[in-house]
């Protein structure tokens, strides 16, 4: 498909905007000054737009004529908004809000005949069955065996990724763009990988598994929409990633980055699961509020999530940092925004600049 060339004033739509991602792709439209319109809903934490100057549209993305409303006038949308979580009561919230949803931004962008959709979708939809390591990453072209898309949220990605190629099919202009574990400033949720470094951060992490993560700052993820955007193939998906680190080195550059020790006890794969289907079954099921350690979680904590970025990079021209910087720009985020204890922050020590006491802000 044709190039779209973003200028001044041009109004874009961007879901999911109070959300990490979704905020960290609308601060790079600002850039571009452009006009940047966002789906609200009701009742949500909207801190991440603090101090933007953009439209909010109060309304639900279950509902197609809120839908509508925000996609008028628009010229591009991104849709970044979904129920990203590994367990909910009502597991089918998953396929109202990130498929049903979805299929409202599609009609809405038909409707308004927008130059082109970017559609969030997750590495979570791609084949990891063969990946052992970096040496043998999956790509755009990992097709997964649909029985180890565990969990209801790879599940309604999956379809929901397929409805946006059905609409490609059907004359949607649209690029697809798959995000693996993005950091940095603010993670508010936080991601489960941002967990990942709050838990170490706090002390909460006394073991680790034998797994592999692909780290990208969230920033240069939101670089890689907007590019998807601008120059990005009509149909086509890209991985927008980072670094592939195991988990012992990438707990490693957190030591290195705070000066906090890192876990030196590996637990094996099959205890992990365990422990997870235990807490799944008794706090999940039984209890009915969120398992400590959800199933899905420690199935994808025991997965080797290595990822090739080669596509991104050869035609969107997208140039992660190293994960290195994405890690201390976490962390520091973490530490200033009131969520390490005051015990843990006393015994930081930040590379490069010695002891650090910082304050929570509140």
């Amino acid at each position: 498909g044709p190039s779209v060339n973003l200028a001044s004033g041009d109004r874009v739509l961007v879901t999911g905007a109070t959300g990490f991602i979704g905020s960290a792709v609308t601060r790079q439209l600002l850039t571009r000054q452009v006009e940047v319109v966002t789906l609200v809903e009701p009742g949500v934490d909207a801190a991440n737009l603090d101090g933007l100057d953009v439209k909010q549209v109060v309304g639900d993305l279950r509902r197609p004529a809120d839908v509508q409303q925000a996609v008028s006038g628009c010229r591009a949308v991104f849709h970044v908004a979904a129920l990203y979580r590994f367990w909910a009561r009502d597991p089918s919230a998953f396929y109202t809000i990130n498929v049903e949803g979805t299929k409202n931004v599609i009609g809405a962008s038909l409707d308004a005949g927008i130059e082109r959709l970017v559609y969030t979708s997750t590495v979570g939809t791609l084949g990891l069955e063969h990946v052992t390591g970096s040496a043998t990453a999956a790509d755009e072209r990992s097709f997964p065996d649909v029985r180890h898309l565990y969990g209801s949220y790879k599940r309604s990605k999956y379809v929901a990724e397929h409805e946006v190629l059905r609409a490609i099919a059907e004359g949607l202009p649209a690029s697809i763009v798959l995000p693996t574990f993005p950091l940095g400033p603010g993670d508010r949720a936080p991601t489960p990988t941002g967990k990942l470094v709050l838990d170490f951060l706090n002390g909460r992490m006394p073991a680790y598994v034998d797994t592999v993560l692909n780290v990208a700052h969230v920033d240069d993820v939101a670089d890689g929409q907007v590019r998807a955007l601008e120059v990005g193939r009509n149909g086509r998906s890209y991985i927008l990633g980072g670094e592939n680190l195991t988990l012992q080195q990438l707990l490693g550059q957190l030591a290195a980055i705070t000066g906090l020790p890192a876990p030196r006890v590996k637990v094996p794969r099959s205890l992990a699961l365990a422990v997870a289907a235990v807490s799944e079954t008794v706090e999940g099921r039984l209890l009915r509020h969120h398992p400590s350690v959800p199933l899905e979680a420690a199935r994808m904590s025991t997965s080797q999530m290595a990822f090739d970025t080669t596509r991104a990079r050869t035609e969107l021209g997208y140039a992660p940092r190293p994960a290195a910087e994405a890690l201390e720009a976490s962390a520091r985020w973490f530490a200033a925004s009131g969520r390490v204890s005051e015990r843990r922050l006393r015994r930081i020590s930040w590379a490069g600049e010695g002891p650090e006491a910082t304050t929570p802000h509140h």
